[in-house]
């Protein structure tokens, strides 16, 4: 084989390893191009998992919310939801005049909070439950407590307020002044007044 042989060999082969290289690279462009491969979970494009902080949500500031603007708030099935309600009597969004659920603002924050229970402290459905009862409970009874430390303040104030009308020793005397009997002297000046008029009409 003659050395002008071997250089062609060799341009061949260069060239044939060049376009393997280039053809991998544009195939890789390609693959990368074409975002992720049809094998991929649909849920880690769908948006957060069911670790999803429920403090971090950002609710719409809105009235009412379907089923499915929740469900996607929540990052969870609508049928998912339509199962809490079963489980949680606190859960209970207002149905439209077509039959729609009308979910508040409350039962959005409920339901997020239902999942951090259950999907982030692991809780089960009738643990996560009783905690939120629980937590009503204590919160009605503090409510409870402030109310009523709030109508004996009311009726400290009103008590303070009319104290002074008799706490104080000038306006006691003279209160009661008008209950006391007339002293003696002043009887006796009377006495005499009256018998002398008495004489007057004889």
């Amino acid at each position: 084989m003659s050395d002008r042989d071997i250089a062609n060999g060799a341009a061949t082969r260069s060239g044939v390893d060049a376009g393997v290289d280039a053809g991998a690279e544009a195939g890789m462009d390609a693959g990368l191009d074409a975002g992720p491969e049809p094998g991929l979970d649909a849920g880690s494009a769908a948006g957060p998992g069911p670790g999803v902080d429920a403090e971090a949500t950002e609710i719409p500031d809105k009235l009412y919310f379907r089923i499915g603007e929740v469900a996607r708030l929540a990052a969870i099935k609508p049928y998912v939801l339509r199962f809490w309600e079963t489980e949680f009597p606190s859960l209970g969004p207002r149905k439209s005049g077509t039959g729609h659920r009308l979910y508040r603002r409350k039962d959005v924050e409920q339901v997020l909070e239902i999942k951090r229970l259950l999907y982030e402290k692991r809780f089960t459905i009738e643990g996560a439950r009783k905690f939120l009862e629980d937590r009503v409970r204590s919160h009605a009874a503090a409510a409870s407590a402030a109310a009523k430390g709030k109508g004996r303040g009311k009726a400290a104030r009103a008590a303070a307020a009319a104290a002074p009308a008799t706490a104080d020793g000038s306006a006691g005397q003279s209160q009661k002044g008008l209950f006391d009997g007339p002293s003696p002297a002043v009887l006796d000046l009377v006495r005499k007044e009256l018998k002398a008029l008495a004489e007057m009409l004889k």
